[in-house]
């Protein structure tokens, strides 16, 4: 079920996307934003997970460069019936992690410097099992893809300002109702990006206990993980990759970042890692 729910709001993307295209350019706009729809998510398949470790200076790592944290790594994926991620730490003093890559022959696990510092190894196994939940749900290439429409639907409608609006190939066009779809598509996107995105967070959350074995570790995991953004700020952080992280990047700041949040409550989350070790 969650699995259908995603690809419709998948499909809504899309089709906003191409809507758009249509308001600037009629239908040979329309077409012209669908060939630019696959265009992007086959750069987003292919790309993106080099962009963002660059984008956060992460740095591969062999087992002999942090024994533990590989260890935990190797075990768990062996545990999942995945293949040896490649592990990457970022230098960053907030604690966070984040996996990337187009699928589970290419994936990369990546942790800040922070979390290895605040998080005993039980926790850290819940944070990495988290992460190989994502990674086995095929959770990070279906956010990437969702980030990649979402923000062109947002570039698309800026481009509004200097391009003539509610061309249309029916003499019928409306220019009002053009304006409109033009000023809620951008709107209409987040939101779609945001579901997406909270959703598949209690799913990784729900994987990632039984990856681990441990649910509690996971919640108390999160609480801590919570507190250490609140403090400490990920300057180099981009709202497009927000959706990445264990805990959203923006946790410590105030306003539109923070309360259109790509991420569920961590409270709620905690409560039913908690009832789903209760059950246990």
């Amino acid at each position: 079920m969650n699995a259908l729910r995603t690809t419709f709001l998948m499909a809504l993307l899309v089709i906003l996307f191409v809507l758009v295209g249509r308001v600037l350019g009629g239908q040979s706009g329309m077409t012209i934003a669908f060939i630019l729809a696959l265009a992007m998510n086959f750069f987003s398949y292919w790309f993106s997970d080099k962009l963002i470790l660059k984008l956060y200076k992460a740095q591969e790592i062999q087992q002999a460069d942090a024994p533990q944290l590989w260890e935990i790594v190797a075990h768990l994926a062996s545990r999942a019936r995945l293949p040896m991620p490649k592990v990457y730490i970022i230098p960053s003093e907030q604690p966070n992690a984040f996996a990337t890559g187009r699928n589970s022959k290419h994936a990369a696990v990546a942790v800040t410097t922070g979390i290895i510092k605040i998080l005993d190894w039980k926790e850290l196994e819940g944070v990495i099992g988290h992460e190989l939940a994502h990674i086995k749900h095929n959770d990070i290439l279906t956010g990437t893809i969702a980030a990649t429409i979402a923000g062109a639907i947002t570039y698309l409608a800026q481009m509004a300002y200097w391009l003539p609006i509610g061309r249309s190939d029916s003499r019928n066009g409306n220019p009002f109702v053009a304006l409109l779809l033009l000023i809620t598509a951008p709107i209409a996107a987040g939101l779609i990006q945001m579901a997406i995105s909270r959703s598949r967070e209690f799913e990784a959350d729900a994987g990632g206990a039984t990856i681990s074995g441990n649910p509690l570790a996971l919640a108390n995991a999160l609480r801590k993980l919570e507190a250490g953004a609140r403090a400490t700020p990920m300057n180099n952080a981009t709202p497009a990759t927000a959706h990445l992280f264990q805990v959203s990047p923006f946790s410590g700041r105030h306003g539109i970042s923070n309360l259109f949040s790509t991420h569920p409550s961590t409270v709620e989350r905690i409560r039913r890692l908690e009832a789903m070790a209760a059950r246990l």
